[in-house]
Order: C-alpha cells, then structure tokens, then sequence
C-alpha cells in the first residue's frame, strides 16, 4: 500500500514539475535565436551548451534508428495482450496491468502529439530541411517511458532470476546510452531533454502506482 501512494506521489510531483519546466521554458530568458528566429527559453544556457557540443548527425542518426527498439517492445506487450484476448474471449480476462500498460503506451502517444502539434519551441537544427518541434524529445519520451515498463513487467512475469538482471542492465544502458546520445547529437536543446526525463519518469510512476493498485486488489 505504501509503494502504491509513494508511486502515485512521484508521478504527480514529477508530471507537476514538468508543468512548471514547461512554464520557465516560455518565459524564462525567451529569446529569437532559434530557426528562423523563433524563440528558445534560457537561450543563454542552452546556445552555450549547444555550442559546446556541436553537431553529431552520426549519432543522431543512430539514436534514431534505436528509437525503433521501444516501439518493438510496445508491440510485444500489445501481441501479450492479444493472445490473452484471443485465447480468453473476453477483454475483461486480459490480465490488469497489461490493460493498464495498454492506456499507458496510448497516453504517452497522446503528450507526444499534443506537443508536436503545439510546440513549444523548434531543433537547433533543420532536420532535412524541415523545421520540427523540439520540446520535450520524443525519442527521450519514448525511450524513458518504455524501458521501465520493460524492467518492470520481466521482473514479474519472468522467473529466471539471470534473465531478469540481464534485461535489467542491458534496458537501463540502452536508455542511458539513448539520452545521452540525443543530448550530444546535437538535435535538442538542453531543455528539451530535461522535459522529457520529467514527463516520461513522472508518467511511468503513475502507471507504476496504478499497476500496484490493480495487484493489490486483485
């Protein structure tokens, strides 16, 4: 019971502070110095940290191709879902938490649009000559978001305790190697990442306290 309010505690601070992130970001040091002169909030840091990196179209490109392997992980929880429906003949019998990681999946999918259709600010860079939305990086979005689930979901259904750690490491290095590599391609402002690190982490533990809850009464 403690876990599952702690969880939900978390969720709500961390979607709370992204909340706040977002709001500092448009008003904070807003300056016209991104493409085409649009604005970048704490444009002093981030055109200094932009600067000091570079650009890394080589990196990118493979942290983009990467991004690839949440999506594959999505779509083997959702055929875990579907054989469940199948085989039990009812959505009600799908087991719990994979409903719930259902909603999750769809809910992150949801934030992802709703700020590629209102960005907040643009790439550093033109991405094959198109301006696109910046904040806060999809692929941190995705990657933070699904990786946990990943862990979270193998720790429980699996029962070989090595595979379990070798799936724990190998999804934790992935995501660090992930958000690490978009922060030096050179594709994001700083901003941008920290963002997506507090939406998606907020978002996880939120599903996480849930999940809890559906066991516990269950």
């Amino acid at each position: 019971m403690k876990t599952k309010k702690k969880s939900l505690l978390i969720g709500c601070i961390l979607i709370a502070m992204f909340v706040l992130w977002t709001v500092l970001i448009m008003t904070i040091d807003v300056q016209p110095v991104g493409q085409n002169g649009t604005d970048i909030g704490f444009a002093d840091f981030n055109i200094e940290f932009h600067a000091l990196t570079g650009v890394n179209m080589t990196l990118y490109t493979i942290t983009d191709w990467l991004g690839l392997v949440p999506i594959i992980i999505c779509m083997i929880f959702g055929c875990v879902g579907f054989i469940q429906l199948i085989s039990r003949k009812s959505l009600l019998k799908v087991d719990k938490d994979i409903l719930i990681l259902g909603i999750y999946y769809i809910i992150v999918i949801f934030a992802y649009l709703i700020f590629e259709m209102i960005p907040i600010n643009y790439r550093p860079i033109p991405i094959e000559g198109v301006m696109e939305a910046s904040y806060p990086s999809s692929t941190t979005l995705l990657v933070l978001s699904v990786m946990p689930t990943l862990i979270e979901q193998t720790s429980r259904r699996l029962n070989n305790d090595q595979a379990k750690k070798i799936i724990n490491v190998l999804a934790v290095l992935f995501s660090l190697f992930m958000v690490v590599g978009r922060l030096l391609s050179g594709v994001h402002w700083f901003t941008d990442i920290i963002g997506s690190v507090l939406l998606s982490i907020g978002l996880y533990y939120l599903y996480k306290g849930f999940v809890l809850s559906c066991i516990s009464e269950s």
